[in-house]
């Protein structure tokens, strides 16, 4: 009974906010960067920020700091601005009302040179093609991502619990004629406090701490994550790593990962989505043509992640060949081809862009020449045309300069950019959908469509429009899709978000990755009869083999006419292998070479909320009566405790009386 007691008085009192996605922190092995509050939640007058006059009422004028901050996205995009709220005493925290449009001018939080100091270029291979010296690869980037705020960052989304916000505001912390606002005033409480701090050597350290000598161990920090997905066209035997002889493997890449400034949302439209829905593409397509004329040499189709954070899962692989802990070797790279951001493409080009230094090898140079010719005579009939770059420049971030950190490879990264990103949102949270104009029809159903080919579909894919837009579909507008859950198995993947994560258990792929292993594993594999037992176990079948093929058991489409499913078992050659920084393995947490990038833990729930605070005085005067309450009746409590067997005897009757 008392706890419903307090909890009907809490909701009174506080109005808990939906649909809040918070920044959090982030921490490299010299830095950290995001956003927290205090361990007890940071709270504040709320004021809105629509001119330049409210933010001098925030900075200087305000009479009631410390302030919470509500503003739309326009301010956000400042960097200025941000700067200066993040210089203040008088802020304690900013909630952004986020638009599903983003401003003309464009608008990145990441770094103007993405990855610049785990590429290849540096002093030693380049260093005039170092840094972005030749070529500014995101020229919007304004490094907000990488600040560090003592205080909370909350995106709100424009809906009903905004404009509550927003009336709140109006009727409580409005003053009549330019006047200060009376009391109550409307306020917000934020609470995301992390636990790690200063940088992933120290967390990492607590870590260590933590696990050896406390009885409770409680990780302050985790390494960033997940797993790559990679299938050869021609089987590749699994059980035997290292070197294999007489093989020769062309890797294609492309990333599966992108982030923006708020945890865990990460729409990545066109800096990464636009990439691995082309090579699930491609894949798919030449599965058919090469089963007709086998290649001269094998290709490799490789999904990695975690690359938006310093290479983690290319960095990973190209480790793991060296340490001959991979299913092939360094030595049987033969070339990489790289699919970068290909959406955006204007007219019919898209870019070829390779790497001038070690072209500087004539054998290389020579190798680079007939992978580049070979492209152009791929794409003839499909309206694509293939062209160099004018000018002499370093690659654009890619996972290929992490194979060039090896050994000189020849290699080719397509792009629709011919020098900076023609993505004018990269890493923010407006590469979305809407940016791609993978739009539909308002009058369509879901099914209806992800049967619609788009515009955005028709153009860079023209080999295979129709499942192009199902992938575009289903990775940026719906994931829980029929023809998605006809390919998986029986859990849920959850929302389209391409934020890494972080490395907890290691023992599973997250959903988004664990979804393109299985449409890649039935884009590329062969449906066999087997039963759901020996799809799990298939050793004990003739014609089957654990080592050279993978198995997977899938929901399958609905039967007609029935809930029912008629699931299936699918063999491929689809694998996945650990994408975690080399550098944690080696304990080498403020390595320059490899990434290092942790996300902090938090114990609390993350959440926001608004309410009425009264007056310094009325508070004041109410602990007070409180205080005087509290001694009122410990004295009458002393009184009647010290008099209690006067006030409370009762008289003694005679023995002898009789009823």
């Amino acid at each position: 009974i008392t706890c419903a007691g307090c909890n009907s008085v809490e909701q009174k009192i506080y109005v808990d906010l939906n649909n809040t996605i918070p920044c959090v922190r982030l921490l490299n092995g010299t830095h950290q960067m995001g956003c927290q509050s205090s361990i007890s939640g940071n709270t504040g007058v709320l004021h809105v920020l629509e001119t330049e006059a409210d933010l001098d009422w925030v900075l200087k004028s305000g009479p009631h700091p410390p302030y919470m901050v509500l503003m739309d996205a326009s301010y956000f995009n400042r960097y200025t601005v941000m700067m200066q709220l993040k210089n203040s005493t008088r802020v304690t925290g900013v909630a952004v009302v986020i638009p599903s449009t983003g401003p003309p001018q464009g608008f990145s939080p990441h770094n103007k040179c993405p990855n610049q100091h785990t590429g290849v270029y540096s002093d030693s291979y380049g260093p005039g093609l170092a840094d972005c010296n030749v070529t500014v690869w995101n020229p919007l980037g304004n490094g907000l991502s990488f600040e560090d705020f003592k205080f909370p960052i909350f995106s709100l989304k424009d809906d009903n619990q905004t404009e509550a916000i927003r009336k709140c505001i109006s009727d409580h912390n409005v003053g009549n004629n330019g006047s200060a606002p009376a009391y109550p005033l409307c306020a917000m409480q934020m609470f995301s406090h992390m636990h790690a701090v200063t940088s992933t050597a120290t967390c990492m350290r607590r870590n260590y701490i933590q696990e050896h000598y406390s009885l409770n161990p409680e990780s302050v920090c985790d390494p960033l994550g997940d797993f790559n997905v990679w299938a050869p066209l021609l089987p590749l035997n699994v059980t035997s790593k290292g070197h294999k002889a007489n093989e020769s493997v062309v890797i294609a890449a492309t990333r599966l990962d992108g982030r923006s400034f708020f945890w865990d949302v990460a729409t990545a439209a066109e800096g990464t989505v636009t990439g691995f829905v082309t090579l699930l593409a491609a894949a798919h397509a030449l599965r058919s043509v090469t089963e007709q004329a086998p290649p001269s040499r094998n290709i490799l189709f490789t999904f990695f992640q975690g690359e938006t954070f310093d290479y983690i899962g290319s960095s990973r692989m190209v480790y793991d060949m060296e340490k001959k802990k991979f299913v092939i070797d360094l030595d049987n790279v033969h070339s990489v081809l790289e699919i970068g951001q290909v959406g955006l493409r204007e007219g019919t080009n898209l870019w070829m862009h390779t790497d001038p230094v070690s072209r500087t090898n004539a054998s290389v140079d020579e190798q680079v020449r007939n992978l580049v010719a070979n492209l152009k005579d791929s794409v003839t009939g499909l309206g694509i045309n293939l062209a160099e770059p004018t000018v002499s420049q370093p690659l654009p971030p890619s996972s290929f300069q992490r194979f060039l950190r090896a050994r000189p490879f020849p290699g080719v990264v397509l792009a629709d950019h011919q020098s900076s990103f023609v993505n004018k949102y990269y890493e923010s949270i407006y590469d979305n959908a809407a940016y791609l104009n993978v739009t539909y029809p308002s009058d369509l159903s879901p099914e209806e469509q992800l049967e619609y080919i788009t515009d955005t579909a028709k153009q860079p894919f023209s080999f295979s429009g129709f499942q192009v837009t199902q992938m575009l579909y289903g990775f940026l507008i719906r994931t829980n899709n029929s023809w998605f859950r006809s390919m998986i198995s029986a859990e849920d993947v959850g929302t389209p978000q391409y934020y890494v994560g972080v490395s907890v258990s290691m023992t599973r792929p997250s959903p988004m990755t664990r979804l393109v292993q299985y449409l890649l594993a039935n884009l590329t594999g062969t449906v066999t009869a087997l039963n759901q037992t020996t799809c799990q176990d298939p050793s004990s079948q003739r014609n089957e083999s654990k080592e050279l093929y993978s198995y997977l058991w899938v929901r399958g489409p609905q039967s007609a006419n029935s809930t029912n499913r008629d699931p299936y078992c699918v063999r491929s050659t689809v694998r996945s292998t650990l994408a975690i920084s080399p550098a944690f393995e080696l304990r080498e947490y403020e390595s320059k070479v490899y990434s290092t990038w942790t996300e902090s833990r938090w114990k609390s729930s993350i959440k926001a909320r608004i309410f009425l605070v009264a007056s310094k005085e009325l508070e004041m005067l109410t602990l007070g009566v409180g205080i005087a309450v509290l001694l009122v009746s410990l004295l009458v409590t002393y009184f009647i405790s010290s008099k209690a067997e006067l006030l409370f005897s009762s008289t003694r009757e005679p023995s002898g009386t009789t009823y």
